[in-house]
């Protein structure tokens, strides 16, 4: 019975896929709140995201939230993104996990973007009024995730997406939803799939869309406030299959190599691959590639991202023979221009 309703679960999901997606790249900048796209945990992003089949604990709430029932108890996540190094832009996000019965977990996450001071302009002072205003963007993300017979896991995700200015405002909804199968000898064969950022359009709204103008019949000289409409925007939505083995060397040396591949409903798909080098589980190097498909070293519209991904990380035992661990994780994407993007995320796992 459990086994039928996980497949449903699956061809539900696949379903959903076929009758919706439509993308193609010259739908390529038609989409808003792209911020949904980044990720702010060092740990996939030295993987460069590729982790659909493998992402396990808070980090799964931004990729494949069917991994997050994969913990111990309790996870909790802070992480700190320098993105487009030289641009001033800059990620925050928290995550928790909590172990709810056997086999469920809920979570709860947030991610905040920093744009940075921007000067403020206007059609009479075109450089500048001498004032500046920041861009508010706020995501909060509740999760629930459950693991069948320890074999396959299923996920879903409610997304609230906040957007403002001082006098401009946009709210939305976006849902996840994502499924994770484990097996093999030692669960070292994983396959996931996951999508992503599924929601109603989003519209910007509020005073600054308002203008004043003198009566247009021009009986009487007074003014007239009009109110503008903003043009829809869609989300940025997006699939990911991605599989993922794992080699090992003995009890102390494990090697994870990693495929996956994603399909932009507004952008070029991609397709990638990683590898991770574990010692003891208490070290870890990573590195990955991913290619935009559809470009090559000539095309202009192709991505920041020039492909290449490094990380690494720690973990150490809270106390000595303690399975309490804290974790410390670097991530680095290459990109062309800028210098790069940098994540570091601390995790305690309890």
């Amino acid at each position: 019975m459990r086994r039928n309703y996980t497949l449903g679960i699956i061809c539900s999901l696949l379903f959903a896929v076929s009758a919706t997606w439509a993308g193609n790249p010259d739908r390529q900048g038609e989409a808003g709140a792209y911020e949904l796209t980044l990720n702010p945990w060092a740990r996939s992003a030295g993987l460069h995201s590729l982790t659909t089949a493998c992402i396990q604990g808070a980090e799964s709430m931004r990729l494949n939230v069917a991994g997050m029932a994969r913990i111990r108890q309790t996870e909790i996540l802070l992480g700190h993104t320098v993105y487009l190094k030289g641009s001033d832009v800059r990620l925050n996000a928290i995550g928790f996990v909590q172990k709810v019965g056997k086999n469920g977990a809920f979570g709860i996450s947030l991610m905040s973007l920093n744009l940075g001071d921007i000067v403020e302009t206007s059609v009479q002072q075109p450089e500048g009024t001498g004032a500046t205003y920041s861009p508010n963007f706020f995501h909060l993300g509740m999760a629930y995730a459950h693991t069948f017979e320890n074999k396959v896991s299923v996920g879903i995700l409610f997304r609230g997406i906040s957007e403002s200015t001082a006098n401009l405002s946009a709210f939305g909804f976006a849902l996840d939803a994502g499924v994770q199968y484990v097996t093999g000898p030692k669960d070292n064969f994983k396959f996931g799939i996951s999508l992503r950022n599924i929601g109603s359009p989003m519209r910007f709204g509020g005073e600054g869309l308002s203008i004043q103008e003198t009566n247009p019949d021009g009986t009487l000289q007074y003014n007239l406030t009009y109110d503008q409409r903003s043009a829809s925007f869609e989300l940025p939505s997006m699939l990911n299959i991605g599989m993922s083995y794992d080699l090992y060397g003995g009890e102390d040396h494990r090697i994870t190599l990693i495929g996956n591949f994603t399909s932009n409903s507004f952008s070029r798909d991609h397709l990638g691959g990683g590898i991770e080098y574990a010692f003891k589980d208490l070290f870890f190097l990573r590195g990955g590639y991913k290619y935009e498909l559809g470009t090559n070293a000539q095309s202009i519209d192709r991505s920041v991202y020039t492909g290449l991904s490094a990380g690494v990380g720690f973990e150490v035992p809270l106390k000595k023979g303690s399975e309490n661990k804290l974790g410390i994780d670097y991530g680095y994407r290459a990109t062309q221009p800028f210098q790069g993007s940098h994540n570091i995320s601390f995790r305690i796992s309890i």
